[in-house]
């Protein structure tokens, strides 16, 4: 028996590979379905099943194209209705991989088929727990995302998943092993450890909600800070259960070249929004005007959800040479296949041809503290709140970045302010976004809030902690 973890940073997703006896079952599968290939050719193992732990909604997975490649069948817990052929599993359900076997744990609470598979080893043991959205590291799933699916209220589903966590999960054995779909920095928790595996044992032991008294004091907990999930989850949900379209065909739109001319029709009469992927620094010396930068060395795909929002809107690319199709797949993942294709040549290309083009007024940490009068000055912190709470510029508003479509629209453009988050990356997100919209007498700090609490600033009290206390 193996079992591979096979972990997507920029998602914080895990998918799992697992093989016993010349047959293999992969778990969560991402949308890109040909490593999985390579890896069952290259071990000359079967695909026997494809199981998934509930109707993603922060990704697409790869369940049906590797469906349709392999022959494998796919495998949802109880209460699942997808629109495609599958096997619908009855709780505690059995299959047979090798020498091994997966047993089916229906876990409802972050959604209504939300499910676990319990792996038993070649003696019969329970070995491991592939814990889906319902157990994280640190955590539990929110449940609040199948709200409206499941006409139920959040504390309903709440108290659901303690339910099913109090009876299918604390019972197992403490040495057994929790492997989750989701770690730090995903939307679908609140409270997630870096670490991607763990005992059972540790997480009886520390995970805040699997020591709450009661079921009321759990729901009270679980469902403390939750923030708004992004406007593309439901959209990802859609997918996954209804169907979409060959990441082969996706792959095919998005590596289409276009010349400048060609790229400039159809920026003009599709109205897609232009997506720049290079780097923030390279972004601001100069870019097509309108265009967004989301930079794809950032968590790439998950800010373009957040702050594209449609799926569906079509999409023109601007990338770094060579990584076209790196950049389509990515999208692919959660859902974003409307891809027109890129600009042939990138922007230097655009740039050549004496097209206009627009910068963002980016400046030191060094400048900034040379120049601001927080007196009399406005600051726009676009991080987290909570980041924004543990230290921040004084006198700084707090904008997330995640809210920008909603608080863009009171900036009054005629009062020139800054702009920062922690390194650079999201500012320059809202940078293009705010230009986008016509804002532009705003100066962008480059390396953000960590680089401004280097400076002669942070030792002038400019930059204030003691304050937050009384905010």
């Amino acid at each position: 028996m193996n079992i591979e973890q096979i972990y997507t940073g920029c998602l914080a997703q895990g998918a799992y590979y697992i093989q016993s006896n010349g047959e293999a079952v992969i778990i969560d599968p991402l949308r890109e379905v040909q490593p999985y290939l390579d890896r069952l050719s290259k071990d000359g193992v079967e695909l026997k099943y494809i199981f998934e732990t509930h109707f993603h909604a922060d990704f697409v997975s790869g369940h049906i194209d590797l469906s349709a490649k392999t022959g494998a069948k796919i495998v949802f817990g109880p209460t699942a209705n997808p629109e495609f052929d599958c096997t619908v599993a009855t709780d505690n359900q059995e299959f047979k991989v090798g020498n091994i076997t997966l047993k089916v744990l229906h876990t409802p609470g972050h959604t209504m088929e939300s499910s676990c598979f319990l792996l038993l080893d070649e003696n019969g043991k329970e070995h491991s727990l592939f814990s889906g959205d319902t157990l994280f590291l640190g955590d539990v799933g929110r449940p609040d995302l199948a709200q409206k699916a499941a006409t139920m209220t959040q504390e309903e589903l709440a108290g659901m998943l303690y339910d099913s966590l109090m009876n299918k999960i604390m019972p197992l054995p403490n040495d057994v092993m929790v492997y989750p779909a989701h770690g730090a920095g995903s939307a679908c928790g609140k409270n997630m450890m870096k670490e991607t595996m763990d005992s059972l044992g540790h997480q009886k032991e520390m995970n805040y909600a699997l020591n709450q008294p009661n079921k009321e004091s759990f729901v009270e907990a679980v469902l403390d800070g939750l923030l708004p999930p992004p406007a593309y989850f439901p959209m990802n949900v859609a997918m996954n259960k209804k169907g979409y379209e060959s990441i082969d065909s996706v792959v095919n739109n998005g590596m289409r070249a276009l010349a400048v001319s060609a790229f400039e029709v159809a920026a003009e009469s599709t109205e897609a929004v232009i997506l720049d992927t290079r780097k923030p620094a390279d972004f601001a010396m100069g870019f097509i005007p309108r265009s967004i930068n989301i930079g794809i060395d950032g968590q790439f795909a998950p800010w373009v959800g957040s702050v594209i929002g449609d799926v569906k809107l079509p999409i023109l690319l601007i990338t770094d040479a060579g990584r076209e199709e790196e950049t389509v797949i990515r999208l692919s993942r959660v859902g974003f296949d409307n891809i027109l294709g890129h600009l042939a040549g990138g922007f230097a290309s655009w740039k050549t041809k004496g097209k206009d083009i627009d910068t963002v007024n980016r400046i030191t940490a060094a400048q900034f503290e040379s120049e601001v009068n927080l007196a009399e000055d406005t600051v726009v912190d676009v991080r987290k709140e909570s980041e924004y709470r543990a230290e921040h510029v004084d006198e700084a508003y707090n904008k997330p970045l995640d809210n920008i479509n909603d608080w863009f629209m009171a900036i009054n453009d005629q009062e020139p302010f800054y702009i920062h988050c922690a390194g650079g990356y999201r500012s320059m997100i809202a940078a293009s976004i705010l230009k986008a919209r016509g804002i532009h007498n705003f100066k962008e700090v480059d390396g953000g809030f960590a680089a401004i609490s280097k400076t002669e600033v942070a030792k002038t009290d400019f930059v204030c902690q003691s304050k937050l206390q009384n905010n």
